[in-house]
């Protein structure tokens, strides 16, 4: 660049002149060397699954793959929630679908489902560790914020929506964010239905009080796994369909992280046959 030695308030004059969206500017600004410039905002697309016709510190153990680390006070994009919440916020077949009001959805392993069904979720053993930060406070722990998170089956189907699991609600659960600002929950593997990259969603809501009405949500938004992670996982029994539509997906083409995965992308360690742990930072503003 021409003006390289003209200091860093006009690179970044420069940079914000540029026709990037806003999102792409405060990437650049949050997250540094560690991003990437990035298209405009994704998530708008619908959320395809399966059985229904709609639409920081990183290391490895293990054969896995390890995902990229960012700036620790950028503020996590905003994304689809797909068309399977089960946050209230809309219908399945048995009407208005909201695990938040279930009781037992308070919880940390979420392979079973509660409140009256019984169905347990086989596949590799996954534990999820999100790191809340509050980004208007330095990056301090969110301390007693709380996390709804849902996944897919390791067949890539949907509890309370999906054909033969609708009356299942595994793979859901909300947790608490302790002193340090964690939350912690002990999952499957999810699978890969066509036309996604693997995922797992997730809503931020201030107080675990609040988290049981979707209005009340301050962040939607979803997280990847690192390539060479989804394809030692899918190896293992059960995601043979899962290892096939990974091979015509890519974060490229992905209608949600096709804009760049450097904030939402998780660290693994482990391997197939003994279980991951997937870990990342979540920015948020309260």
């Amino acid at each position: 660049m021409d003006y390289h030695d003209h200091g860093l308030a006009l690179d970044l004059e420069k940079m914000l002149a540029q026709p990037a969206s806003r999102r792409q500017s405060l990437r650049w600004l949050f997250a540094g060397a560690a991003a990437v410039p990035l298209a405009s905002c994704g998530g708008s697309g619908a959320d395809s699954g399966f059985g229904i016709s709609t639409s920081t510190t990183t290391g490895s153990t293990g054969t896995s793959g390890t995902g990229s680390t960012s700036a620790a006070c950028a503020v996590i994009p905003e994304e689809t929630g797909g068309p399977y919440p089960g946050d209230g916020s809309n219908r399945n077949a048995n009407g208005v679908a909201n695990a938040l009001i279930l009781s037992g959805i308070v919880r940390s392993d979420i392979r079973t489902s509660v409140a009256g069904a019984s169905g347990t979720a086989p596949g590799v053993p996954l534990t999820i560790r999100l790191q809340l930060v509050n980004v208007v406070s330095d990056c301090a722990p969110a301390t007693g914020a709380a996390v709804y998170l849902w996944h897919c089956t390791r067949e890539g189907g949907y509890s309370m929506y999906s054909s033969g699991i609708t009356n299942e609600n595994y793979l859901r659960g909300v947790q608490e964010a302790d002193s340090q600002g964690l939350v912690t929950f002990t999952t499957i593997f999810p699978g890969c239905y066509d036309g996604r990259m693997p995922h797992v969603h997730f809503e931020v809501y201030p107080t675990l009080a609040k988290a049981n009405s979707a209005s009340n949500r301050i962040k939607t938004s979803q997280f990847t796994f690192p390539m060479a992670s989804l394809n030692e996982a899918y190896t293992a029994s059960g995601y043979g369909t899962s290892a096939s539509n990974l091979a015509r997906i890519s974060y490229a083409t992905d209608n949600v992280f096709s804009d760049g995965t450097a904030l939402q992308m998780a660290s693994v360690t482990g391997n197939a046959s003994q279980g991951y742990v997937a870990t990342i930072t979540v920015g948020v503003s309260l």
